[in-house]
């Protein structure tokens, strides 16, 4: 079953795919919506919570091995990303873990180095401490940090994924132009980082805000 089968808003009925994948959109509940405030959600974020959905969802990991994992993502992309990720899950695209951004204080540099894959995140735009990044809206995700690096001249965050700067030597959960990946995100109009030329985020994928 595709996430056309999800409701568009509210709580939605999972979806359940033959092949094992599983996922299902719902709305933030008061707990976790308390566990956000002040960490990855603050006064003054532009997107309330209201509009935030928890996406949990099957994926692969680097063990082989089936894992759950919960991003958070705007209601805007959120049936999109559970068509993605079940593309992702098809091809076998390793994931090392899928957690939001409060599992780490909301601390984007410590999520990098776990190599986590997350969405949501009221935080400045990488680099800088003025405007919003577009995690602040639950239009971006970030995925494998450190297969998939940060690279602006001689900064490479997370540090630990600097022998993957080289991109030839394409290794288990790297993203590259025009992979399926790639494809499956640009399909649900998605720009990736990896495609920029100031700098290059290749862990980075994000819809119009």
């Amino acid at each position: 079953m595709t996430s056309a089968a999800l409701a568009a808003t509210g709580v939605a009925a999972p979806a359940s795919a033959g092949d094992g994948y599983r996922a299902s959109v719902e709305t933030i509940d008061s707990a976790r919506a308390s566990a956000m405030v002040g960490v990855s959600w603050r006064r003054g974020c532009p997107t309330p919570i209201s509009d935030l959905r928890l996406v949990e969802l099957t994926h692969w990991g680097f063990d082989g091995v089936r894992h759950r994992g919960e991003l958070i993502v705007h209601k805007d992309v959120a049936r999109g990303v559970v068509d993605i990720f079940h593309t992702l899950y098809r091809m076998r695209f390793p994931v090392r873990r899928i957690l939001p951004v409060e599992h780490f204080g909301a601390d984007d540099n410590a999520s990098m180095a776990a190599d986590n894959t997350s969405a949501f995140n009221c935080r400045p735009i990488t680099g800088s401490t003025r405007g919003f990044s577009v995690h602040s809206y639950g239009k971006a995700i970030d995925i494998n940090t450190l297969e998939n690096p940060y690279v602006k001249g001689s900064i490479v965050q997370p540090p630990a994924g600097k022998p993957f700067t080289n991109r030839a030597n394409v290794r288990p959960g790297m993203i590259r132009h025009g992979d399926r990946v790639w494809r499956a995100f640009t399909k649900h109009g998605f720009t990736w980082g990896g495609d920029w030329t100031s700098l290059k985020d290749y862990q980075h994928f994000e819809a119009p805000v």
